[in-house]
Formats: structure tokens, C-alpha cells, sequence
């Protein structure tokens, strides 16, 4: 019998869920409650001041504590200094606070919370605190799921600190920022399920912006992806992220993103 849940709790995740687990940003659902997430995400982006490429290496996990609340802790690794280097690591925290459910669609909406410490440089204006800067970030989620398409729409606050040792935050720079998206992800295969072994393939399209709050500063970059789920554990994301618009100092706008997650169901269950 416990075999019977776990696979039904499988199937629903990959038909209920498969086209919200976005590229760039988490949707309104969490993880199953119980389950442990386990993603090592890779990206490449062409450096503007300097030749090369920034290359960044990002172990993460995720804990369903429960169907509401979900954590999430990563670490970051860089080429920056010549060398891959841990730059720093950040936590992560969602509640999903409502919850509307049909047959073939649902409506949810969640708050989230991350906070990052890192020691590297502080060598743009934009504010990242996922991989470039310390501080803290905070939002609210919601996500419209209607039989095969899913869109997600997000806005948070973010801060930016001093980075460690002694990398202070530059009095020039506004430190707080306001970031917005928006994303649609499509089911594309199976296009009828009869087994939770049958691969998932979605298309994705992001729509990542922010602007600075104390001078106005936009940047907003598109991400299109593909998705491939494997036996409704298995994930594997390609993404490019092209720069469309921006009036701040950006590093290194453009690359590519290549992830790679397996969830385990039922941990201590």
C-alpha cells in the first residue's frame, strides 16, 4: 500500500505540477510534503568589462515540511577569482497561504523569504543576492494553473549589504531594489498520461525585471527554457537569459542555464 501512494503522489506531482517548476523563479506550489529535492544548477554568461566567461555552480536543497511550507538552502561557487570558489550560500523559506482547487485547474498564492551572506566583489549595480550579493529578499507569489499552461506572476523587495570580509556596499549604488516577473510554462508531452514513467516535456517563458528604488535603474530580460521530467522524479532545465532592456551596470547580462534536480518522495514519512 505505501508503494500504491507513493506512485500516486508521483503521477499527481508530474500532471498537477510539472509546467510550474520554472527556470527563474519558484510558483505558488510547493514540493510535496516530505520530499527532498536535490538540484545542482549550472550557468555560463559572457562577461561585458573582461574576456571569458562567469561561471557560477549552485548545489541546492529543498524540504517539503509540510503541504504549506517549504525550505530550500544553496551554496555558491564561482570562476571569478581564476579558480572555482565558494563565494557564499543563502536560505529560503515559502508559505503557501491560499489555495483555490478544480477538477483541471488551480489558483495558489504564497509569501517567500530568502537571506544570503557572500565574500566576493561587489562589481555591478544590480542587485543579486543569489550568487553576488549579501542581504535579504521578500515576496509574494501567485500562480494560475489551467489544464496544460501554467502563469506565474511575482514582486518582492530585495536589500543588499556589505559582502564579507571588507567588500562594502558602494554609497553610490541604491541598495534596495524592486524585482517583478512574470512566467508561463506549457505541457507539451505526453498529451494523455498512462504511466508516471512517461517524460514531461515543457516550454517555458520568463520574464525577469527589476528596478532600483533609489534611482529608477531597469533592467528586464526574457528567459525562454526547455523541461524535461524523468519517471516524475528526474528534471533537467535549459534555459538562455537574454538582456532586453537596461540603465544599470550589468557584469555579465547574457548566458545560458543548465540544471539538474532529483526529488526523493516520502523522506521520514
Amino acid at each position: 500500500m505505501r508503494i500504491v501512494l507513493i506512485l500516486l503522489l508521483a503521477i499527481g506531482f508530474q500532471r498537477l505540477c510539472g509546467q510550474e517548476l520554472f527556470v527563474m523563479t519558484d510558483p505558488a506550489s510547493n514540493v510535496p510534503a516530505n520530499s527532498l529535492g536535490v538540484r545542482l544548477s549550472n550557468s555560463s554568461f559572457k562577461e561585458v568589462f573582461k574576456e571569458g566567461n562567469n561561471y557560477h555552480l549552485m548545489p541546492e536543497v529543498t524540504y517539503g515540511v509540510n503541504k504549506n511550507f517549504m525550505v530550500r538552502t544553496s551554496v555558491f561557487i564561482s570562476n571569478r577569482s581564476n579558480s572555482l570558489y565558494t563565494e557564499g550560500a543563502n536560505v529560503f523559506a515559502k508559505y503557501r497561504f491560499f489555495s483555490m482547487d478544480d477538477l483541471h485547474s488551480h489558483f495558489r498564492m504564497a509569501a517567500f523569504a530568502r537571506y544570503s551572506f557572500n565574500r566576493a566583489d561587489i562589481h555591478q549595480e544590480q542587485i543579486e543576492i543569489m550568487g553576488h550579493n549579501s542581504g535579504f529578499e521578500g515576496g509574494i507569489v501567485a500562480t494560475q494553473l489551467i489544464k496544460k499552461l501554467a502563469i506565474s506572476t511575482s514582486a518582492s523587495f530585495e536589500k543588499a549589504m556589505d559582502n564579507m570580509p571588507n567588500y562594502e556596499y558602494p554609497i553610490s549604488q541604491g541598495s534596495t531594489a524592486t524585482n517583478y516577473t512574470l512566467s508561463f510554462g506549457r505541457l507539451m508531452h505526453p498529451k494523455k498520461y498512462t504511466n508516471f514513467k512517461q517524460t514531461n516535456i515543457n516550454l517555458m517563458m520568463e520574464v525577469v525585471g527589476q528596478t532600483i528604488n533609489d534611482n529608477g535603474k531597469t533592467s528586464i530580460d526574457i528567459v525562454p527554457s526547455i523541461q524535461f521530467i524523468i519517471n516524475s522524479q528526474g528534471r533537467i532545465d535549459l534555459a538562455y537569459r537574454r538582456e532586453l532592456y537596461s540603465s544599470m551596470v550589468r557584469s555579465a547580462p547574457n548566458g545560458i542555464y543548465l540544471n539538474f534536480e532529483y526529488t526523493f518522495f516520502n523522506v521520514g514519512g
